[in-house]
């Protein structure tokens, strides 16, 4: 077998981890002879890795470097029956899971259980997998009797929500944890904290809430379930979660996570007076906890106080150069924090439209793993100034530590072009750079979705492809060309497709929420479509999303409701072109 130079160096490595991690390196044998297994209690057995077992494992990489993952995994688990070797059966079942064959994934996680019976991991694997075949009684089963005998119960209830929480589909798993949790629920907080956060998962905020209540009723000193109360209480009844909140609180003073989790989400409604005060009083309890000041500047730049949030960061910023001054650089994390402060001026800075001082905070940044974030900001910041000269030479100065900032500069250079209009310039940029990096995810998304805004579809289509062949984890790159297809109204099945395996790389990601919502708007599940455009929505309140939003909700006849969204969407981008063409098409005039 003549193998290529690019696949040499992942041949070589992986001969020599397999021979370290195996066995010690076997004595000289006749090339046909047989390898030799040596079984050892309480570890991976002894194999002498023999050039027919090392072939078998070559073929199987070689096979997932083109693609085809069904083939290594099937290969991988062959090997790992007759070596009775778990890691096999491991790596088989990854193969598997990422062509996202699950039958064979089900197989090769048994098989990888079998050799590794204690292995939780490999246990959970085997169990979800049945389950989402649809074997869920037998799981419920196993789940509730491992509860019943364990000494641990919490921990094994910990485990039971492990293994439910790998199965795709939410609802069931609620079930099965519903089912698996029965003999404990009414006494274990943590059996309630575990249904909260597959209440939650399901899509069942409500019931989520009163999961968490009750898991505080059992333990009310409990933190966990007073952070849950908060996060879930908020999207159900958000006043009685907060003053639940406060009298937890008033109850146990010193619960800094808590107080910080509370005015995270004070700030993030919007009520920013009463997130100060808590940040005031928390001050006072702590004065020696310079980094609320940070929180608070935090909190004022958000409610657009600029001037409030200047003076607090340059005071934190004091306070830290004093500690540099006292102990040696790397001793703290000073000097990261007066980088995160700089950052926040700069931030500041923008939103104030005083682009030079930007750029002046951004030079003050001396911490080395930020340097080269700063001077890639600083290039971006001479482009939004219409100094193209200058934004070039920024990133003509900076010498790329490795191929990674290589790929940043060539796609902040093309960012450049492209927010300046000179979209053309920016595909020259891209292309250029894909035929010198021409194995780089990055460059090809990014050009194809300037190919894209240039109508070219087919190029567009090629790349995504291409992207997803050499980074079978991009979700982004499903995404975009299965959002396509379903604004186009083509290839439905094979958008959902794409979608679907969006989802499971990236589950809360708003933009895929919006994609598979309107992909189902598409196929007329109004109702469904719903629940996952509110969720994008709760998350991105854009203007795109609020169309695809309040059409669902015009389309289901709550008219109302769908003009406030349309509201609060035109509110955020007055310009934005999907929103103007929903409402010219449904005929709607917003007041």
């Amino acid at each position: 077998m003549r193998i290529s130079a690019s696949v040499l160096p992942v041949v070589l490595a992986l001969a020599a981890a397999h021979e370290t991690a195996w066995a010690a390196p076997p004595i000289p044998a006749p090339a046909d002879s047989v390898e030799t297994i040596q079984l050892r209690p309480g570890e991976p057995p002894a194999v002498s890795l023999t050039p027919d077992l090392l072939y078998r494992i070559l073929v199987a990489e070689l096979s997932a470097q083109q693609g085809q993952y069904d083939d290594a995994a099937q290969e991988l688990l062959g090997v790992a029956r007759d070596t009775l070797d778990p890691r096999l059966g491991q790596r088989a079942f990854q193969m598997a899971m990422t062509g996202r064959n699950l039958a064979l994934a089900l197989q090769s996680a048994r098989e990888w259980a079998r050799l590794d019976p204690e292995n939780p991991e490999a246990v959970a694997a085997s169990l979800a997998l049945s389950a989402s075949s649809g074997q869920t009684d037998g799981l419920a089963r196993t789940l509730a009797r491992r509860i019943e005998s364990a000494d641990d119960k919490d921990q094994a209830v910990v485990q039971a929500a492990g293994i439910v929480s790998k199965m795709t589909d939410k609802r069931l798993a609620l079930d099965v944890l519903d089912k698996a949790l029965s003999g404990v629920v009414k006494t274990s907080a943590l059996a309630h904290l575990a249904l909260a956060d597959a209440s939650w998962a399901a899509g069942e905020p409500r019931r989520a809430v009163d999961e968490a209540y009750q898991a505080q009723a059992l333990d009310p000193d409990s933190p966990d379930a007073a952070q849950r109360v908060l996060e879930y209480g908020l999207r159900v009844e958000p006043r009685q979660a907060i003053g639940d909140t406060y009298a937890y609180l008033a109850k146990h003073p010193n619960q800094r996570a808590l107080q910080l989790l509370l005015v995270s989400r004070l700030t993030g409604q919007g009520q920013f007076d009463e997130a100060l005060k808590l940040l005031g009083s928390m001050r006072r309890q702590t004065p020696e906890d310079f980094d609320l000041l940070y929180t608070e500047a935090e909190v004022n730049a958000r409610a657009g106080r600029y001037d409030a949030a200047k003076a607090l960061l340059n005071e934190y910023i004091t306070i830290q150069q004093q500690r540099r001054q006292a102990v040696a650089d790397g001793a703290t994390n000073a000097q990261a924090d007066v980088s995160d402060a700089r950052l926040l001026l700069v931030q500041i800075a923008e939103r104030q439209g005083e682009l030079k001082e930007a750029i002046q905070e951004l030079r003050s940044i001396d911490e080395p793993n930020l340097r080269f974030q700063a001077q890639t900001h600083e290039a971006v910041l001479y482009g939004k100034l219409g100094d193209l000269a200058r934004a070039r030479a920024t990133l003509d100065a900076i010498k790329p530590a490795d191929r990674r900032e290589r790929t940043v500069i060539v796609l902040t250079r093309a960012s450049i072009y492209r927010d300046a209009g000179r979209t053309d310039q920016a595909v020259e940029t891209l292309k250029a750079a894909d035929l010198d990096m021409p194995d780089t995810p990055e460059i090809k998304y990014e050009l194809g979705m300037l190919l894209h805004q240039q109508g070219k579809k087919a190029e567009f289509e090629a790349l995504m492809r291409r992207v997803i062949a050499l980074d079978p984890d991009n979700a982004n790159a499903y995404n975009s060309l299965g959002y396509t297809y379903v604004e186009e109204n083509r290839d439905l099945p094979e958008a959902r497709d794409l979608l679907e395996r969006a989802l499971d790389l990236d589950p809360d990601n708003a933009y895929i929420l919006d994609s598979v919502g309107w992909y189902l708007f598409r196929t007329r599940d109004y109702q469904g479509a719903l629940e996952y455009l509110r969720r994008s929505y709760d998350h991105l309140p854009a203007a795109d999303v609020a169309a695809h939003l309040g059409e669902t909700l015009w389309m289901l006849k709550r008219r109302d409701e769908a003009r406030r969204i349309w509201g609060e969407g035109r509110k955020a981008d007055p310009d934005n072109e999907t929103l103007k063409a929903t409402l010219k098409r449904l005929g709607v005039t917003l007041p």
